[in-house]
């Protein structure tokens, strides 16, 4: 859950958001919380070893409100290993041409491949001679073409509705998509929603599904 005081999203902190995650990374034993949750739910935890991942983006503005749950491809728009080794590319890259110096295709290919796991350098590192240990965290912050409360780049969405933003990207999809919404909610309450479709700035097509939130406030 990502909550904010203004249209803008929160910072992802120690973390990149992704559309898939693999269940053995979020499942660290049979003791964690989450795997009790699951169990509980009557979730078979690991009948999936990939899982679709959402995030429940909240922002305010003045005493409008908007709530969606979006699908992470909706922030995941390169791989997570791209995004990582090329922003450590750019670092080094500044760096030599402040050197005068020229990055060529070689090195560039191996600064791709040291750095393109976030496991590789968030672990603490203990330096000998240090009196301090050191580990590097990641912090994603989005953009403007990611950020769904943005009234100016996704106008549909609108204050004081609750929206799910599902991937769209093929006519299969939305039939899909359309007929697992039709088994969840009866036909008096799908009258409730706007189903309509959105396209990202830089990721394709997204069905959202759009309620007015005022029905769930007391």
């Amino acid at each position: 859950m990502k909550d904010s005081k203004s249209y803008s999203i929160s910072s992802f902190n120690s973390t990149i958001p992704t559309g898939k995650k693999s269940i053995d990374k979020v499942i660290t034993s049979e003791n964690s919380s989450i795997f009790k949750q699951m169990e509980i739910a009557g979730n078979n935890v690991y009948s999936l070893s990939e899982r679709d991942v959402f995030y429940l983006i909240r922002g305010r503005k003045q005493s409008n409100l908007k709530v969606c749950l979006v699908h992470g491809s909706f922030f995941e728009t390169i791989s997570k290993e791209k995004l990582i080794s090329y922003s450590f590319l750019q670092v080094f890259e500044e760096r030599m041409k402040e050197k005068g110096k020229v990055v060529n295709d070689d090195l560039k290919e191996l600064i791709y491949e040291v750095f393109s796991e976030q496991n590789n350098f968030s672990k603490v590192r203990n330096v000998e001679k240090a009196s301090v240990k050191l580990r590097f965290r990641i912090m994603t912050e989005v953009k403007t073409e990611g950020n769904l409360l943005n009234s100016k780049k996704y106008p549909e969405i609108l204050d004081n509705t609750l929206n799910l933003l599902v991937p769209c990207h093929c006519e299969t999809d939305e039939k899909l998509i359309k007929e697992n919404f039709k088994s969840v909610f009866a036909k008096e309450e799908r009258k409730e929603y706007k189903i309509f479709k959105i396209k990202h700035h830089l990721n394709g097509f997204f069905i959202v599904f759009q309620t007015s939130i005022k029905k769930f406030i007391n």
